[in-house]
């Protein structure tokens, strides 16, 4: 009986560690470490600094006020309002992020005073002329994704676990994404985004990680590149604050109209 114990003691020391995982299990179980760690933050609000770059070098800036809700049981909400250049400035985009279900997006133009709907189908449309998409900016969702793990690695000075995300939903603009998971705060160091003919389109870099909280780690600096076009987008985002207050109504369509 003790021999038997003994020997189930370590099969189970041995699932543990991923020893006796498939990759499938592995990659889900690697994310879903990921989706714990991002968990409870309530609410949040930053600042967001964005550069657009064009393939000859050309520069523009878009500066946005970030607010963000976590909701139980289903995926984040979240409202960013454009400041600056003049021409964007009080332009609204809000989402509301699901699992399996398709996100709910709203464009908020106040030329026309007019909140547009976002298509299911066309999540893949440069979110204000930059290198994300619509789809990039909804919240990422454990649900999303199947996962698959494919190596450690070192990226950088950073050891990493390599796992590739095959979306699970309709209407995405990629066959997968190879993801790069820092192994020490169970965050993103990279992503590559394969298109609908699974050829590279775009690599997202995560640099200047800061804590929050003691709990929560936040980049403060992304850098989404696009090998096709020869583009890229920087994104800082800077002066995080939490647990702010916020609740369902300031995320409501209705509330589009009203923001500063």
């Amino acid at each position: 009986m003790r021999n038997i114990i003994l020997f189930i003691s370590l099969f189970s020391l041995v699932s543990i560690n991923g020893l006796a995982q498939t990759p499938e299990e592995r990659g889900y179980s690697i994310q879903a470490e990921v989706n714990r760690r991002d968990n409870g933050f309530i609410d949040s609000m930053h600042e967001a600094f964005m550069t657009l770059r064009s393939a000859q070098g050309e520069e523009s800036t878009r500066i946005f006020l970030v607010k963000t809700l976590e909701v139980e049981g289903d995926g984040d909400k979240e409202i960013g309002v454009f400041q600056s250049p003049a021409d964007v400035r009080g332009t609204a985009v809000l989402t509301h992020s699901h699992g399996l279900e398709p996100d709910d997006q709203w464009l908020y133009l106040p030329s026309l005073k007019r909140v547009k709907r976002i298509s299911t189908v066309n999540k893949s449309g440069p979110f204000v002329g930059s290198e994300f998409a619509f789809e990039d900016i909804a919240s990422w969702e454990l649900e999303k994704y199947t996962y698959k793990y494919l190596r450690d690695e070192k990226l950088g000075e950073y050891d990493t676990f390599v796992v590739e995300n095959t979306p699970a939903y309709e209407y995405s603009g990629y066959t997968r994404q190879v993801e790069w998971i820092d192994k020490t705060i169970y965050q993103p160091r990279r992503i590559d985004f394969y298109d609908r003919k699974n050829e590279l389109l775009k690599t997202l870099a995560f640099s200047d990680y800061t804590l929050h909280l003691d709990r929560f780690w936040k980049a403060g600096k992304l850098v989404m590149t696009n090998h096709q076009n020869g583009k890229s987008t920087e994104l800082l985002r800077k002066n995080y604050k939490f647990r702010n207050g916020y609740n369902d109504r300031d995320f409501a369509v209705n509330a589009l109209r009203n923001l500063r």
